[in-house]
């Protein structure tokens, strides 16, 4: 398997979990000028990570390949073992990608979004950053009397470690949410997570 990634970005959360399988695989750490290139383009055509090839398959998106890995992997646990525990895994995941994950889009490139016109990209960042707390204090109370998102650990977990990392760079207020704190050390302390961050230069 070979996993494709910018240091610090989403794949980080499939880094993860492809310590916590202990499984063999590979890394190809990416320019994002290298990501507009033809070849790579032709593994994945929006130009972004992560991307993930194992043989002849290739899989985009960080949920579809986090949800790959565990279900190829059931030894690891990384789903759960119920339909319950799944559902709880998916939803615990879709609250990463599709809200937190697209939130912070706001706050990375605004002006994106604002045709370059920067006062009203940083009313959209703020806005974001608004947003980004109410979802986060919605984790924190999930995490008040569980110490993983699904009762277990699971894929949503590292998929909300690395989200904490890009709320800690660009500064999103976390005070009170001390289960939030909580999680983030565990995480911090874990073998695996420790492994994939020393291998992207993370610590």
């Amino acid at each position: 398997m070979k996993l494709y990634y910018f240091p610090g970005a989403c794949p980080l959360a499939s880094h993860i979990v492809l310590e916590w399988i202990g499984k063999p695989y590979e890394t190809v750490l990416l320019t994002r000028e290298q990501t507009k290139e033809a070849d790579y383009l032709a593994l994945n055509p929006t130009g972004a990570v992560p991307t993930l090839v194992d043989g002849d398959f290739v899989l985009t998106q960080s949920a579809a390949i986090l949800n790959y890995l565990a279900e190829l992997n059931p030894q690891a646990g990384l789903l759960g073992d119920t339909a319950r525990e799944r559902a709880e895994t998916h939803r615990w995941l879709g609250l990463c990608n599709s809200d937190l994950h697209k939130t912070f889009s706001l706050v990375f490139g605004p002006t994106y979004y604002t045709n370059g016109d920067a006062a009203l990209g940083k009313i959209v960042a703020d806005k974001a950053i608004e947003k980004l707390e109410s979802l986060f204090a919605i984790v924190n109370d999930r995490l008040r009397d569980h110490d993983w998102l699904s009762g277990k650990r699971s894929v949503a977990d590292a998929y909300l470690f690395v989200l904490l990392l890009w709320a800690d760079a660009k500064q999103v207020p976390l005070a009170g949410l001390d289960a939030l704190r909580a999680f983030q050390a565990r995480m911090r302390a874990d073998a695996g997570v420790q492994a994939a961050m020393k291998a992207q230069n993370l610590i």
